[in-house]
């Protein structure tokens, strides 16, 4: 692995949902018959690949699909896999992502014992009529009966997803949805502008004339209020779609973000290694079988000094962080920073970039312009 880069994650990929929302462009099958033979599978694949990292394990990450349709008997039979085929520290971040309309006493409880320790829970909305826009299958009083529960429960460290930018919700209800979160002292948010993905049920209708598009300058809107409000009552906004209370900022993601190394599990997980990114087939009947073969049925990419210093750019300037100069001047050498430099200057005079010795910060306004900026500073293969 390079230099600096010890993080260590795992990532399981739990590909069944109950419903197919609309906005959705994971891979995820709303059929569960496969479930037995997907966890048989993953914990075989865990096994195929107990060579594939040294490094102690600090987080893992149960992602999908919905991994709280999974009976906790299945979570806790991988679990004993991965804890006998790696070195797991004690004291390990473990996210499970939960839908409200899965989350019950009996169930928190069993988590808990099992050793999940943190939440990311797919709220989306506290609006009714928003949660049916995207066709998602739990109720706004589900959503706040599910915090209660956990906490209840013992669990203190938990996220929820929001969604906000879709077409027909009023700044006023988005403001809705953060006082909210805001009022219960969530830990963690996690929000996003509604995008339309290729291939989703939502780009089809919009296509058809039975959806709206979404307006980027309302998103813009709703970016700037959000991260008004965050701040003003001392969240820390660590990265663009995530702002978390001091001390409850996800390990798991802020990993991914500085580039350590991890390994995903089950169908159309990734992983990497510092140099190699891999990702599995997206089917989940393929996958099976191809386990079951003891074969991994992966596509496997190395990524050149350029690709790396691409995703370095792209991420860091999502970070609170910042692009640090020192940074590439070490890893990439000077002719590549004097580039940057020159590449940055157009944002600066537009305001979008902060700069000192160190290092460059998107602005507030920059921030919803993000991935442009990046865009602009990549470097072409040569």
């Amino acid at each position: 692995y390079p230099k600096g880069i010890h993080m260590a994650g795992i990532y399981l990929h739990i590909p069944f949902c109950r419903k197919a929302c609309h906005h959705c462009n994971f891979h995820f099958s709303t059929q569960h018959q496969l479930m037995d033979e997907m966890v048989a599978a993953l914990i075989k694949e865990t096994e195929l690949r107990k060579n594939e990292i040294t490094d102690k394990i600090q987080t893992i990450y149960w992602g999908g699909g919905t991994p709280s349709l999974l009976p906790s008997h299945s979570i806790q039979k991988i679990l004993e896999a991965l804890y006998k085929y790696f070195p797991i520290e004690e004291k390990i971040e473990m996210t499970l992502e939960a839908n409200p309309d899965d989350i019950t006493k009996e169930k928190a409880r069993e988590w808990k014992d099992i050793g999940i320790n943190r939440f990311s829970i797919g709220i989306q909305s506290f609006d009714d009529q928003n949660l049916i826009w995207m066709n998602r299958a739990h109720t706004a009083s589900q959503s706040l009966a599910c915090i209660d529960i956990i906490r209840n429960a013992g669990f203190e460290n938990f996220s929820i997803d929001l969604i906000y930018g879709t077409p027909g919700q009023s700044l006023s209800e988005w403001e809705n949805d953060i006082d909210i979160a805001l009022d219960k002292k969530i830990p963690h948010l996690s929000c996003y502008a509604l995008t339309i993905e290729e291939g989703t049920a939502l780009q089809q209708l919009i296509q058809q004339g039975k959806r709206e598009n979404v307006n980027t300058d309302d998103q813009s809107d709703r970016f700037n209020l959000l991260i008004q409000k965050v701040t003003d009552v001392d969240y820390h906004h660590y990265e663009i779609s995530n702002m978390a209370l001091p001390g409850f900022e996800s390990q798991h993601n802020s990993a991914y973000w500085e580039g350590s190394s991890y390994l995903g599990f089950g169908p159309s997980a990734h992983s990497f290694n510092g140099k190699i990114r891999s990702w599995n087939i997206s089917h989940n009947i393929d996958y099976i079988r191809s386990i079951e073969e003891g074969k991994i049925p992966s596509t496997a990419e190395e990524l050149t000094e350029l690709d790396l210093l691409n995703e370095y750019i792209m991420t860091s300037l999502r970070s609170s962080k910042g692009l640090k100069k020192s940074r590439i001047l070490k890893q990439w050498g000077e002719d590549k920073l004097k580039t940057i430099e020159m590449g940055m200057k157009k944002s600066l005079i537009a305001g979008h970039i902060t700069e000192n010795a160190e290092v460059w910060k998107l602005t507030a306004e920059g921030k919803f312009l993000a991935d442009g900026i990046a865009a602009s500073l990549f470097f072409l293969p040569q």
